[in-house]
């Protein structure tokens, strides 16, 4: 630099012998799809192939027959085969079904008992947690067996203890001095009868699972909720319940779910020339007879498909009121 030029003179010069400066490194453009290469898509074709059975199964077992019934909903079939669109017609009729009513209230006073049969699943599966030893797998065994065991067997068996004539409930009761009624040939004590079965044959699988969720509620809640002053029973309403509402959230689901599908209950304990089955009928019972005794596949289709969207909407509620009630961690 000579004497007679300025600073930023001198500046500009070295700038234009060191060349143009080089930015920073270009980005690809936003929104443009980044190139794949052939291994990843050799990746994607496998593992498509490899989920692809289960798809296939999804789709031809789950699917496929729910647009099947909720097309036949709008048609009507013939004895012989044969169908023919008749609109809303079964819906229609399905709403306008005199025994609509009594059905909808037994299969809602059914759901309710096997609700109100979760708290009892959750002491006996406290009182299977402190149980130890040699015994507990006996214990849990024993709680369970109705879980796996055939529903036409269940339901022998407790037609035979329900017997109002020669029955074992009667029988003992009558040892106090009590005359039990005709507990599954009378049509006010049906639905209660078989609430009760649905407790006891759900009440393994119930336990299984709060089990698990009080298993995994640390100990050191109760201990450090001890030395605050915390009874058992405040113990129970302030730790316990809170940290088991996602199990008792995913049971309450499950039982409204099986508590609506209520069907083998009703054919197998009650039978059909039981005087008390026309008052003892639920949702379920009525889309039996019209898809396996009348013949009417189209409106034992449109029961389904409503059954199918109370069933969802219940479910939707479930899950949008959990917010409100349901802890996690």
């Amino acid at each position: 630099m000579s004497a007679t030029e300025s600073p930023s003179i001198a500046a500009g010069k070295a700038a234009v012998e060191a060349g143009p400066e080089r930015g920073p490194a270009k980005r690809p453009v936003a929104g443009r799809r980044p190139r794949f290469s052939k291994a990843h898509l050799k990746e994607w074709a496998w593992g498509y192939a490899m989920i692809a059975p289960l798809f296939a199964g999804l789709v031809i077992f789950y699917l496929w027959p729910i647009v099947q019934s909720a097309y036949f909903s709008f048609t009507s079939w013939g004895v012989f085969g044969g169908q023919q669109w008749v609109g809303f017609q079964n819906y229609s009729s399905f709403m306008s079904d005199p025994q609509l009513p009594r059905a909808a209230w037994n299969t809602v006073k059914y759901s309710l008992i096997i609700l109100a049969g979760i708290p009892l699943s959750i002491v006996f599966a406290a009182l299977m947690n402190q149980v130890s030893g040699k015994y507990a797998s006996l214990y849990r065994v024993l709680y369970f067996i109705p879980v796996v065991t055939m529903p036409a067997a269940v339901a022998m068996i407790w037609r035979w203890l329900y017997n109002g004539d020669y029955g074992l409930i009667n029988y003992l009761l009558s040892l106090v001095g009590i005359h039990g009624p005709h507990w599954v040939s009378d049509d006010r004590y049906t639905v209660w009868a078989m609430g009760l079965v649905g407790i006891w044959s759900s009440l393994g699988y119930n336990m299984i699972i709060f089990a698990a969720g009080l298993k995994n509620i640390p100990r050191q809640y109760y201990e450090a909720s001890s030395l605050d002053g915390a009874g058992r029973i405040r113990q129970f309403f302030s730790i316990t319940l809170p940290l088991l509402s996602p199990s008792i959230f995913f049971v309450s689901v499950l039982s409204v779910i099986g508590g609506l599908q209520m069907f083998d209950m009703v054919l197998m304990m009650l039978g059909k020339t039981n005087p008390a089955l026309a008052g003892s009928k639920t949702i379920a019972y009525l889309f039996y007879e019209d898809a396996f005794v009348t013949g009417n596949q189209g409106l034992a289709a449109a029961i389904a498909v409503v059954l199918t969207l109370v069933l969802l909407v219940l479910t939707a509620l479930q899950f949008r009121l959990q917010k409100r009630w349901v802890h996690y961690g």
